[in-house]
């Protein structure tokens, strides 16, 4: 054989070895998806809905809430102001459980006063001030302790219910936090809290009413406990008036105070039971004689939402 060829030959195989090595090779048939690239089936349940403190998420009728009234360090104004909020917390408990009935749970709850009116006009001339934040998170703390409804109470002064309420905006985003209005505190111009009896409209309070029950709806809440005070017919005008949501539950608490027999004739005068859910307080130092769980479950209509001060 000539030694050249053979050179070349041996030259050419290995220049074909080399690419065959290389190249890519043609795929038999279409290629096929591998099986871990599908995206599994999610199995994961979806996250528990917000509740009230002791389960569901409606509040009426399935619970008869009792409070008590009042702020932190400050006795004259309610129970809530009596002692530690442990002690607080503990005397709610207690008060609570002598309206149980078997057709309704109790619910203990504290109605802070978070917005407390002066009178003095105060460095903004609000004649009201909020209590410090720490303060009232410590209440709400011991209250979460004990499975208790939250309720933000406002005293406005000068200033109307939204402004003084808005500020409580992270606080009412929580599914264990109410509200209360209290009307004998909102005052018109000029006037000064504790010298006269204050009053508001229903386009005030509705306003009120639009933004919690949004707020209530977009964080996908509980219902939320919605109390207005009062203990004249005149202190909150045009009470027909006043918008209803899914999303709260309206109580037209009636507040009267004294004999038996003129807190009967305040209640029944004023009451509104076909609009709302109906509220009743208890007042430890001016009623004359102070009234039972039995005198006020007996009542007709019967009061769902009971305070003491």
């Amino acid at each position: 054989m000539d030694g050249r060829l053979g050179t070349a030959a041996g030259a050419a195989l290995l220049v074909i070895t080399m690419a065959g090595c290389g190249a890519p090779r043609e795929a038999a048939g279409p290629p096929q998806q591998a099986a871990h690239l599908v995206p599994p089936t999610s199995s994961a349940p979806p996250p528990p809905q917000k509740e009230l403190p002791l389960g569901g998420r409606t509040v009426f009728p399935h619970y008869r809430v009792v409070a008590y009234y009042g702020t932190g360090g400050t006795p004259a104004l309610g129970g809530c102001g009596q002692g530690s909020p442990e002690q607080a917390a503990d005397a709610i408990d207690k008060a609570a459980q002598q309206f149980a009935t078997p057709d309704r749970t109790v619910q203990p709850a504290m109605e802070f006063i978070a917005t407390v009116a002066d009178d003095y006009p105060g460095p903004d001339g609000a004649y009201s001030h909020q209590v410090e934040m720490a303060e009232v998170q410590r209440y709400l703390d011991v209250a979460r302790q004990h499975h208790q409804l939250f309720i933000v109470d406002v005293q406005p002064g000068s200033r109307d219910f939204m402004s003084a309420v808005r500020p409580w905006r992270d606080l009412l985003a929580q599914p264990d936090v109410g509200l209360a209005l209290d009307a004998e505190w909102r005052m018109d111009p000029g006037e000064v809290p504790g010298s006269v009896i204050g009053h508001v409209g229903a386009p005030e309070v509705n306003q009120v009413l639009d933004w919690l029950a949004d707020l209530t709806r977009t964080a996908d809440l509980p219902q939320k406990v919605v109390v207005l005070h009062m203990f004249r017919a005149s202190m909150v005008t045009d009470l027909q008036g006043i918008a209803e949501h899914p999303e709260l539950a309206l109580v037209q608490h009636l507040d009267g105070f004294g004999g038996v027999e003129t807190k009967m004739d305040i209640y029944h005068a004023i009451a509104a039971p076909e609009k709302f859910h109906m509220g009743f307080k208890l007042f430890y130092t001016q009623d004359h004689p102070l009234l039972g769980a039995p005198d006020v479950l007996g009542m007709r209509p019967q009061p769902e939402f009971v305070s003491y001060q």
